[in-house]
C-alpha cells in the first residue's frame, strides 16, 4: 500500500501551516548561493500546493517572508522578491484550474511596488475560487499581529465602540489577519529545524506539530503524506481526557 492510500480522508486536517526552511542550506549543500535554493524551492511550493488542493485540505498557509528576513543581505532580499514576482506570474494559472483562492497576511505594504501589485492582481483574479484557499505570510510576524490586535480592541473599547466585558477568543480572532480562516491544525517545519519561529503563534494553539529533517526543496508527496499520516494518528484532546474524546456522547457531538 503505497502512503496516499494510508490516509484517511475523512480526517483530514482542515488547516495546514508550513514553515519552509532548508533553501539557503540546501543550496549550499550543492555548492551554490543561496538564491538557488530559493529558486529550487518554488518547486516545493507547486507541488504541495496542487497537491493540497487535490486532496480537498481547505487551508494551507506558507510562511514565505518574515518581517525578520528584512534584515538579510540586500542582494538575497531583491532575488526573493524577484523569486516572488516571476512565481505569482507563472503560478497563476495553476490557481485557476486547481480552484486555489489566494490570500495574504503580514504588512504587505513593506513589499516593493511591483511584488504588491503582481499579489493584488491574482489575489483578484482568483478571488471567485472556492476550493484550497493558499494563504502567503509576508512580511509576517506573530508578535506584531497579535500586538495590533491588542492596540485595535484598545482603541474601540476606549472609543466605547465595544465593551472590556466583550473581549473573548472570537473577538480576539476578527482582529488577527487570519480572521477568515480557521485554526492550524497541523503546523511541519522542514530541514530539521523545531522552532516556530515567530509563525501564527496565536493560531497554533492546538496545533500538531510535525518536524521533518527533509529540507524545503527536497520536500515533495510522500513527505506530505507522511506529515499527514503522523497528524491522522494522534489523539487531539483540546484539553480533555482521552476518556472522554471517546465517549458516545462526543462522538455524538
Amino acid at each position: 500500500m503505497n502512503l496516499k492510500d494510508q490516509i484517511d480522508t475523512n480526517n483530514l486536517p482542515k488547516h495546514i501551516a508550513i514553515i519552509m526552511d532548508g533553501n539557503g542550506r540546501w543550496a549550499k549543500g550543492k555548492g551554490k548561493i543561496r538564491v538557488f535554493g530559493h529558486e529550487e524551492g518554488t518547486k516545493s511550493v507547486r507541488k504541495t500546493v496542487t497537491l493540497c488542493a487535490k486532496l480537498g485540505i481547505k487551508n494551507l498557509t506558507l510562511f514565505a517572508f518574515s518581517t525578520e528576513n528584512w534584515n538579510r543581505p540586500k542582494l538575497e532580499v531583491t532575488a526573493l522578491m524577484k523569486i516572488l514576482v516571476s512565481s505569482l506570474k507563472k503560478e497563476t494559472t495553476t490557481f485557476l484550474e486547481n480552484n486555489i483562492q489566494l490570500n495574504v497576511i503580514g504588512r504587505i505594504d513593506d513589499l516593493p511596488n511591483n511584488a504588491k501589485k503582481e499579489l493584488l492582481e491574482v489575489i483578484n483574479k482568483t478571488k471567485d475560487n472556492d476550493g484550497l484557499i493558499l494563504t502567503l505570510a509576508l512580511s509576517y510576524g506573530a508578535r506584531e499581529e497579535i500586538k495590533n490586535a491588542v492596540v485595535d480592541i484598545a482603541s474601540k473599547v476606549k472609543n466605547n465602540i465595544i465593551s472590556l466585558e466583550s473581549i473573548d477568543d472570537l473577538l480576539i480572532n476578527k482582529h488577527l489577519y487570519t480572521h477568515n480562516l480557521h485554526d492550524v491544525d497541523l503546523l511541519i517545519r522542514t530541514s530539521g529545524e523545531c522552532r516556530i519561529s515567530n509563525f501564527l503563534l496565536w493560531q497554533i494553539a492546538y496545533a500538531e506539530l510535525y518536524f521533518t529533517d527533509t529540507l524545503w526543496p527536497d520536500f515533495r508527496e510522500n513527505d506530505l503524506f507522511e506529515a499527514i499520516i503522523n497528524y491522522q494518528k494522534r489523539e487531539r484532546r483540546f484539553g480533555k481526557t482521552s476518556e472522554q474524546i471517546c465517549s458516545p456522547l462526543h462522538n455524538a457531538t
